[in-house]
């Protein structure tokens, strides 16, 4: 399968509020539309994950976060277009997402990929897209495809061709909680 029909059956299902499996700029990850809260609500229950623990939103580009986010503050921008390694922020005032994706104190964690399937993917869907490591809660992440357990590529609606056959280590991106003050805290 070639890339561009990868990404658009992946698409295709997230609209119709599926979860797929996919890989990003850092490990393998469980995806949805992060505006629908069913198809949230699902993730979670696939990773065996408490809903009181936050997941990040991928996304393709500056404005797409501007969309969710009332105020992004300078030196996020800074952060992130400026991190040599993928860096996702958590910032205050998210808006316009599915209610179950959005922490008790209103932050929401975005990451902008510049890895290229992750990124089309992104702008193919023209939404955040839930990005959480493939793995049971309290497990090893899925750094590549032939780490994810057999009941996790059952448990989803797709998972995408694309990196399959890749074997090389992958990490978690940088984590950064921001405030609007600017005051910062290094989560990972």
């Amino acid at each position: 399968m070639n890339t561009a029909d990868d990404i658009k059956n992946a698409v295709d299902v997230m609209k119709k509020g599926g979860v797929i499996l996919y890989p990003t700029d850092t490990v393998w990850g469980i995806g949805c539309d992060a505006t629908n809260a069913e198809a949230v609500a699902r993730v979670y229950k696939i990773k065996q994950r408490e809903e009181s623990k936050a997941m990040i939103c991928l996304v393709d580009s500056d404005n797409r976060i501007q969309r969710y986010v009332r105020e992004v503050p300078d030196v996020a921008w800074d952060l992130m277009n400026l991190s040599t390694k993928p860096t996702t922020v958590i910032l205050d005032g998210a808006n316009g997402l599915a209610p179950n994706l959005i922490a008790e104190d209103g932050s929401v964690a975005f990451r902008i990929t510049k890895e290229e399937f992750s990124s089309q993917l992104c702008y193919r869907m023209q939404k955040p897209i839930v990005s959480t490591s493939v793995n049971i809660s309290g497990q090893p992440a899925a750094q590549n495809y032939r780490d994810i357990p057999q009941e996790l590529l059952d448990a989803v609606d797709y998972v995408c061709f694309t990196r399959r056959n890749e074997h090389k280590p992958h990490q978690p991106s940088s984590i950064i909680r921001l405030r609007k003050d600017g005051e910062f805290t290094i989560i990972r």
